[in-house]
């Protein structure tokens, strides 16, 4: 039988047989979690859909079958609690498997699923409950995180359901209790069944410069994963793909379901709290993974270690996305592992934009080229094609209608959607330039360009070039403001074990980049620190260190 994807995709191919454009086959009533999770249960119950480990040693093999009857369990425990169609219920699953199991069953039954990284403190738990009317919340009995949700409920109105997973508390329903005694599973008919056009996710975006925005997408969402999986991750159906993302941020469902199930590809989930390199890359060596994606920051801290002493024999392509790739990093991980790395470019509102394919050639620290499901561009100010080697803001064109896989709208916020949404484009608010290749080059978002003497200066290219010097672990790049130029250059770095904080070692930076990309773009202020601040999603908040320099 050929693979399940291409029941739901139309390619056209270019003359060199690559794929050049997609579309996707539409019925009112698709839902990911019957027509792909359950058929493959019906059609190759014994295919295995995850293999998931932990830091003690824990581990289960997870067929397709198994997946069905789980989620089904759980979707009949949600509706003997009066979880129905429209509800939101927000999942703090971490990296269990049983968020796959709630993820599912909420499919099923036409709740709205909202996955939350156990990194939210009360205050961001209330926001969350408020703006989105949340009515029930599965927690992870693991941490503090189901204390802030009690917390919480007290400034809350609408959260009425807890359910806590891997262990027992006062005020809570046991998830395990509750799928041992639930009846069997009655899919919803009529009205009741979900429509592919109704809210079936929603995200809460990271908030690099404001609070977080609801994201909401509806089940054609997860076809257009399609070619995340396919084309950039370049899965195996009989292989085992991991994605190093917790569960509460989109990049899970980008890497660690929808495409990939779609794909018939099982996927790898390693439950751990703090990320060690050593201890990923044994379980890599252990499971056979043969596709891996992961952040820049995974790469950076994986070329640190020594590679030889793991048999990575397995994994065939690697792929990362999630913030600007350094060449440094890539020229690093190629040389110790012989494997290029693919990037990628999307946002919490789209599936994947931007990406080097499995027929392309990578230029390292390029996004690539457009994926064949959207159409692409880079605008000036008011909304005119730049040309080669300009920067402009990434958008996508609507001209012949809304893409599948960009998000419905900013939920409950017309004015923001409207803002991003407008003149015929879908404004992602980051800006790249292209060469004469067609490949795309990060730049910054919007909001980061420094503006110094005339010049527009991108901090991702600043940072690449910093980021070559061994000292350096991790920087950011910001425009501080100066009564000559406008802004100076500034960067704040993170050094590397063995490297302590000098004047010296400032000069040294300073001179690298001065001879290594044009002077004038050379950081005028350098502060060494312990950490940058990051977003919870781990996005590097240049906004705060702007504001306290400004302050």
């Amino acid at each position: 039988m050929s693979r399940l994807y291409k029941e739901y995709v139309i390619e056209t191919l270019n003359n060199e047989g690559n794929v050049e454009k997609v579309s996707f086959k539409q019925d009112p009533n698709y839902n990911f979690a019957y027509d792909v999770v359950d058929r493959l249960a019906a059609e190759k119950p014994e295919k295995l859909a995850m293999v998931w480990c932990n830091e003690a040693g824990d581990e289960k093999f997870i067929t397709f079958k198994e997946m069905k009857e789980y989620s089904d369990k759980t979707a009949s425990f949600f509706q003997s609690l009066g979880i129905k169609k429209g509800d939101a219920v927000m999942l703090i699953l971490k990296r269990h498997y049983e968020w796959w199991y709630c993820m599912m069953a909420l499919h099923k039954i036409g709740a709205i699923a909202i996955p939350a990284t156990n990194q939210l403190m009360t205050k961001d738990i209330v926001y969350r409950v408020n703006a989105a009317s949340i009515k029930a919340v599965v927690c992870t009995a693991e941490g503090q995180i189901s204390d802030l949700v009690d917390e919480a409920q007290q400034e809350t109105e609408t959260l009425s359901i807890k359910i806590l997973a891997r262990g027992k508390k006062n005020g809570w329903l046991s998830y395990e209790e509750g799928i041992a005694g639930a009846p069997d599973f009655v899919a919803p008919t009529g009205d009741d069944r979900p429509k592919a056009e109704e809210i079936m996710l929603m995200y809460f975006s990271s908030g690099t410069t404001g609070m977080p925005k609801m994201v909401a997408h509806n089940q054609y969402y997860t076809l257009a994963h399609i070619p995340t999986a396919v084309y950039w991750h370049n899965t195996d159906p009989e292989g085992l793909h991991l994605t190093v993302a917790e569960t509460g941020w989109g990049k899970a469902v980008w890497g660690k379901l929808y495409g990939q199930w779609l794909a018939e590809s099982a996927v790898f989930t390693f439950d751990f709290d703090r990320f060690n390199p050593d201890e990923m890359l044994k379980r890599i060596a252990k499971y056979k993974v043969t596709t891996f994606c992961a952040p820049p920051t995974i790469y950076r801290f994986l070329i640190k270690e020594d590679l030889s002493r793991y048999d990575l024999s397995s994994v065939k392509y690697c792929t990362t996305a999630g913030e600007a790739l350094n060449p440094e990093v890539f020229n690093r991980f190629k040389e110790l592992t012989g494997i290029k790395l693919m990037e990628g470019f999307g946002q919490t509102e789209t599936t994947l934009c931007l990406m080097t394919s499995t027929w392309m050639e990578p230029k390292p620290g390029s996004m690539g080229k457009p994926s064949p499901g959207y159409e692409m561009d880079l605008v000036d100010e008011n909304g005119n094609s730049v040309e080669p080697g300009q920067v402009g803001e990434i958008v996508l064109r609507l001209d012949n209608g809304k893409p599948m896989g960009l998000m419905m709208e900013y939920y409950r916020d017309e004015e923001r959607t409207s803002q991003a949404i407008r003149d015929g484009l879908y404004h992602t608010g980051d800006t790249a330039y292209k060469d004469e290749d067609g490949y795309f080059w990060y730049v910054g978002r919007t909001d980061d360009i420094i503006k110094s003497s005339g010049y527009r200066i991108g901090p991702f290219e600043v940072e690449s070039v910093i980021m070559e010097h061994p000292s350096v672990l991790e920087c950011a790049v910001t425009g501080v403001p100066d009564p000559v130029r406008g802004q100076i250059v500034k960067a704040t770095i993170v050094l590397t074990k063995g490297y302590d904080p000098s004047e010296e070692l400032k000069k040294e930076i300073q001179d690298y980049v001065k001879t290594h990309t044009a002077p004038y773009k050379y950081p005028r202020i350098i502060e060494f620190v312990d950490e940058l601040p990051k977003t919870i999603s781990g996005k590097i908040r240049r906004t705060e260190i702007r504001a306290k320099d400004q302050a």
